[in-house]
């Protein structure tokens, strides 16, 4: 039976993905990318999804990877198809996230010749792609095109992040054959993760700064983004044993321990220079990804530590504008390494930021116990309904913020995308973490960030126990607390202020449809939100537009 493309380009390149294991595949329809498209549907390893819209096919690739751990691929056609992947491959390379990119071209005579549906597409991406193969079209290219597909593959599986392979056809597109032809490919290591595959750092250097960290009696380990982990969990909690060390941590760390600080900004937001400066360390250790909270980088840039070491198997932010040292290790390898050789200082610093903590513990309580309802009273309710064991997902601008405020049960993972913190992809990428998970996953979205990315509810692939909770402020609440759109006389221009619902889209697309206006209609409707249905849900939950901002910054001011 006919069912592979004779292009013998297009079988090296689906060969090369057999090979280096990528094993599930997004697929967006064309024909420029049909000998692709045939290859992949009938390969009989490769899982293939067909999304309509590139921009939320490479979200929704981007989310299974994130739950996986695995590298995915997206494949498009020519033209400005290829363009909307970008969004998600700058998240990509910014969250160190594995996507290869496969986009099929228009032979290279036929480019900028007035032909449709042809752009520039080599190298398109440069400046957010690790690597970029522009294969050549013709037979007697197949040796070279392997090495460039090799070296795609390999970086982006060692590296962890985005790759470019851009394939170029010319007619006809649509020859088959009954069997492909196979290629050798340079074997890699496939278990990179583990430690045993790593050198571990030399004794006699890390003894230096273990040397520094033992007579120092103000340390901060500063946590950020992480995938759920347990030794890191672990080797975390090691820490608090020492006086001298305060654990700072986010919601998307996916760590939880009593003596760390796991609410940042509700934490210092109250305090003045003065303070601060009493508060500051000796020594700053930060792993992990991009951090949420702004308070805590002005804390640091102004207030910067004598020696700030990163630990990372790859790149080393300067985050802070203090960075002293770069261990090029994993955080897991590390922290086996160094704990062998630092000591426990006496020292009140770890218990003067759990008293400011307590202090803080006992205010936000207060000021809560009789909150009208808002933004802030919503987070405090739908955060303790979540299902244990469930995972959130979470999207940008406010709703990460608000998340940032309150105790996370430490039995959900949370996730959210920081690498460029857009708000662009939020429920693609968290449709394709559920379409990975069994989890029940739980996507708490803003409005602007919902509407935004609409066809992202154009997808097969929702799983029946997805839930998303859309709170409609009726624009971006953010600009009404943030210093600067309020004080200017286009504020809607900022906020962009809408009276839209999600009624009709969740009949357009499948979803069953609830509305929250107030405290007791939100509670009642939470009961049976997590319930097992035949279709997934969304509960739209509506708060006061011109009150979540006067609101949150009373919290603040009563902290």
């Amino acid at each position: 039976m006919l069912q592979y493309p004779k292009n013998k380009l297009a079988q090296l390149v689906i060969k090369a993905c057999e090979f280096y294991e990528v094993k599930t595949l997004v697929i967006s329809p064309g024909s420029r990318n049909a000998p692709l498209t045939i290859g992949f549907v009938n390969h009989p390893e490769m899982e293939t999804l067909s999304v309509v819209d590139e921009r939320s096919a490479a979200f929704f690739a981007l989310g299974i990877a994130q739950q996986t751990q695995k590298p995915m691929a997206v494949v498009c056609t020519s033209g400005s198809a290829l363009l909307n992947y970008y969004p998600a491959i700058a998240e990509a390379f910014y969250s160190q996230i594995p996507l290869i990119v496969i986009s099929a071209d228009r032979p290279k005579h036929m480019i900028d010749i007035a032909d449709g549906q042809t752009i520039r597409q080599e190298n398109v991406f440069a400046n957010h792609s690790l690597f970029n193969a522009n294969l050549v079209e013709g037979n007697e290219f197949l040796q070279a095109n392997k090495k460039l597909l090799e070296e795609a593959f390999q970086t982006a599986l060692h590296q962890k992040g985005p790759v470019h392979i851009n394939v170029p056809f010319d007619d006809p597109l649509y020859e088959l054959v009954p069997a492909m032809e196979d290629f050798n490919f340079t074997e890699i290591q496939k278990n990179a993760k583990s430690l045993l595959n790593e050198i571990p750092l030399a004794v006699n250097e890390l003894q230096q700064f273990a040397d520094i960290w033992n007579s120092s009696t103000k340390k901060m380990v500063l946590f950020g983004e992480n995938f759920p982990d347990e030794l890191i969990q672990t080797q975390l909690a090691h820490f608090t044993k020492d006086a001298s060390v305060i654990v700072l941590t986010e919601v998307s760390s996916n760590v939880s321990h009593s003596k760390f600080i796991n609410c940042i900004d509700k934490i210092i937001f109250p305090l003045d220079n003065q303070q601060l400066e009493e508060l500051k360390s000796e020594i700053l250790l930060t792993f992990g990804g991009m951090i949420v909270s702004k308070k805590v980088k002005e804390f640091l840039r102004n207030h910067p530590p004598r020696h700030h070491w990163h630990i990372s198997k790859t790149i080393a932010p300067n985050t802070y504008f203090c960075l002293n040292h770069h261990f090029k290790i994993s955080p897991e390898l590390f922290f086996s390494q160094f704990f062998f050789l630092t000591k426990s200082k006496e020292s009140s610093y770890q218990t003067n930021w759990l008293q400011l903590k307590n202090h803080r513990i006992n205010a936000h309580q207060a000021y809560l116990k009789d909150g009208i309802f808002a933004d802030l009273k919503v987070f405090e309710i739908v955060l303790e309904s979540l299902p244990m064991q469930s995972m959130l997902q979470l999207s940008n601008s406010s709703v990460i913020r608000y998340a940032q405020l309150f105790d996370i049960n430490p039995a959900i993972q949370v996730f959210c995308n920081r690498g460029t913190s857009g708000i662009d992809g939020s429920t693609s990428t968290a449709i394709g973490a559920a379409f990975a998970n069994p989890k029940q996953t739980i996507f708490i979205t803003g409005d602007v960030s919902f509407f935004y990315d609409q066809t992202a509810l154009w997808n097969q692939y929702i799983p029946k126990n997805f839930r998303i909770m859309l709170i409609n402020n009726q624009g971006g609440g953010i600009f009404r607390f943030i210093p600067g759109p309020s004080s200017t006389n286009v504020l809607d221009y900022f906020e962009t202020p809408h009276q839209l619902s999600a009624e009709y889209l969740c009949k357009m697309y499948g979803f069953e449809y609830e509305k929250a206006q107030n405290e007791s209609e939100l509670k009642s409707s939470l009961i049976k939100f997590y319930e097992d249905s035949g279709q997934p849900k969304l509960l739209e939950i509506v708060t006061p537009r011109t009150q979540n901002d006067v609101i949150l910054k009373a919290y603040f001011k009563s902290l």
